[in-house]
This record gives structure tokens, sequence and C-alpha cells, in this order.
């Protein structure tokens, strides 16, 4: 009977230190986990800034934001409820960066024709007062093509990167 006693006691011994390792482990995972989140909070908010600072940085990190998830789950998960939405873009941000982007594009179009059509009219009344001057009207010239490839260079830019931001959003 005494050896029964003692084999009770010594297995409950057992399971009392296996369940206290275990916690310990558990507690240890949660601590590794909540480190790894801070690692991944210390990495993506200058990505955050950097995006919000200019929209195309989204295109650069968004793709790195959604590795890092896949290799991180659960730890963006916790990062995710932490942040009221999808860390480090949410959907929203994306949407404000597209419309951000499309602002500053219609704000750089208005200054942009405003430029050249200074420019055109110094030369035009450049050109009346000298009556028709061929190197003036070159220069005339020289300006149209001037504006019209930096617009299109600019362009192919605000489209390509639109094209990016709206592609994240699907």
């Amino acid at each position: 009977m005494i050896l029964i006693v003692a084999a009770i006691i010594v297995a409950a011994a057992v399971y009392g230190g296996a369940q206290a390792i275990a916690r310990e482990i558990a507690l240890a995972r949660e601590a590794a986990g909540r480190a790894r989140a801070l690692q991944l909070l210390g990495v993506f908010g200058p990505a955050v800034a950097a995006a919000d600072a200019d929209p195309r940085g989204l295109i650069v990190w968004q793709p790195i934001a959604r590795t890092a998830r896949q290799l991180f789950p659960d730890e963006f998960a916790a990062l995710d409820r932490a942040a009221g939405g999808a860390f480090p873009f949410s959907k929203d941000r994306i949407q404000a960066a597209h419309a951000r982007w499309t602002a500053e594009w219609l704000a750089w179009e208005r200054a942009h024709d405003a430029e050249y059509k200074l420019k055109a009219a110094e030369i035009e009344e450049e050109l009346l007062a000298l009556g028709g001057s061929t190197v003036v009207r070159g220069r005339l010239d020289k300006v149209e093509r001037e504006k019209l490839d930096r617009y299109q260079r600019r362009y192919e830019e605000y489209v390509r990167v639109g094209k990016a931001l709206q592609a994240l959003l699907g």
C-alpha cells in the first residue's frame, strides 16, 4: 500500500513539474511572439512614414508586408488587433495614398501648365517685338517640345504608380 501511495505522490510530482514546464514554455512562446511583433512594428513603422511621405513607398513596402504576414501570421494578427485594421497598410491607407497621388498629379499638372504658358507668353512677346525672328520662333518651338516631353514623362509615372496603387487594393 505504501508503494502505491509513493507511486501516486511521485506521479503527482512529475505531473506538477510537467505542468510547470509547459506553462513556462507557453510563457516563453508568448514572450517570443510579442518580441517578434515588436520587431515587426520597428521594421514597418518607418515604412508607414515613408508611404505617408510619398505614396510610391506603398508600392515597395506592401509586397514586403504581405510576405511578412505569411511568415508571421500570429504576430500580424496581434498587430492588426492593436492597429484596428490591417497592419501596416490598411485598405483605407492605400486608398488615401491613391487619392493623394491623384491630387498631387492634378496640382503638378496645373503648375506645369502655368509655368509653360508663362514661358511661351514671354517668348511670344519677344517674337512680336522682334518682328517674327526665326531664332525666337525656334526658342518657342523648343519650349513647346520641352513642355510636352516633361508632361509625357510625368504622366507615364502618374499612370504607372496609380495602377500599381490600385492593384494593391485588388
